[in-house]
């Protein structure tokens, strides 16, 4: 069996990532890092994030903010849960989902889009 892509594996947010000074002073943190990484969809072998996925394809699901435990590749529309996708684990699904749910709520919130 081969092994997937390096930037293909799930990434838990509970491991330290390095950044350099730069990120660190534009306060980039592990969760940032990890809902911006690039995946492959498995269906159509394009490439998508976690904030990509959830601003386009999952834009209208009454779920995008409320701890939706999938991930939709915005190209094919395709459906994948989170655990052992983006992150390894149910631990880190619920960790990534409450991040990305508070960034898009304050997006909402600091642009009046509710």
């Amino acid at each position: 069996m081969v092994d997937p892509p390096a930037y293909n594996r799930p990434l838990s947010p509970r491991v330290p990532i390095w950044n350099t000074p730069e990120e660190q002073a534009a306060g980039i943190t592990t969760e940032l890092k990890i809902a911006a990484r690039r995946f492959l969809c498995p269906t159509c072998g394009k490439e998508f994030s976690l904030f990509q996925s959830r601003a386009i394809a999952c834009k209208h699901c009454p779920k995008a903010n409320q701890n939706c435990p999938n991930v939709r590749c915005p190209h094919c529309d395709d459906e994948f849960p989170i655990s052992g996708f983006i992150v390894p684990d149910k631990r880190d699904t619920v960790h990534m989902n409450t991040y990305t749910d508070t960034v898009f709520n304050n997006f909402d919130d600091t642009f009046n889009r509710r």
